[in-house]
């Protein structure tokens, strides 16, 4: 029959094991240092790995496959004293939406802003390349430090906006290629990119412009400076 499975890039695939440590049912192992699909009847091609990857390797396609075999998955996980899947890979990297009560909210009390962070994940490595969240959606892109430099991070850039952050002198990948899918495959408003004075955090935003000519799409953006002392520098 024909129907959704795993596909795993083995050019892409770095052999770091995530994929395999989230999958439950046991379809995908590590073999000869890469992540390989090894069982077609343990996949039910909900694609709960993908999210887990960190170099987007993973992707479901339609393909002719025996059909998923729940029986034997749990027969499977019985020999080896494992627990029942849960409906999602790994806890830290699940996709969900947070729900956010602002209408008639008070003002908060010195010291109790509340989180405006409306989605989960957040790192670009983790984020999925289609989601609810991100219809209709206006982007933040931020780099890591740029939180922890601005005290005012959430209000003024948070708030109202689908956030994804990262690093790309400590990640060291470039995250154009990914950012273009998500613009390409989901109703992106707008683009916001928040990035620090120093010159490593151009990589950000250069991988956002790659980004949005990439995806052929006419979307506004704009880029947000912060010095290291917490100022904005460019609005």
């Amino acid at each position: 029959m024909v129907r959704k499975i795993v596909y795993i890039d083995q050019e892409k695939c770095n052999g770091c094991g995530a994929c395999a440590a989230a999958c439950h049912e046991g379809a995908i192992a590590m073999v000869d240092g890469k992540a390989r699909l090894i069982r077609d009847d343990y996949c039910d091609g909900l694609g709960d790995c993908l999210p887990a990857c960190p170099v987007d390797a993973i992707e479901i396609i339609e393909r002719e496959a025996v059909p998923y075999d729940e029986a034997a998955v749990k027969a499977n996980q019985g020999a080896k004293g494992q627990a029942a899947p849960q409906p999602w890979g790994c806890p830290g990297s699940r996709s969900r939406l947070l729900e956010r009560q602002e209408a008639g909210e008070p003002a908060p009390a010195a010291g109790k802003a509340p989180s405006r962070l409306m989605q989960w994940p957040v790192q670009i490595k983790l984020a999925p390349l289609q989601a609810p969240y991100f219809q209709g959606a206006k982007l933040l892109v931020a780099a890591d430090c740029t939180a922890y430099a601005y005290a005012a991070f959430h209000e003024k850039f948070i708030r109202g906006r689908i956030t994804l952050v990262g690093c790309p002198k400590l990640d060291g990948v470039d995250y154009a290629e990914k950012l273009s899918a998500i613009l390409q495959g989901n109703d992106i408003k707008n683009v916001t990119v928040v990035r620090m004075e120093v010159p490593c955090c151009g990589g950000l935003e250069h991988a956002v412009r790659r980004a949005l000519e990439q995806s052929g799409k006419c979307i506004p953006w704009q880029v947000v400076t912060i010095s290291t002392d917490g100022r904005i520098l460019e609005d």
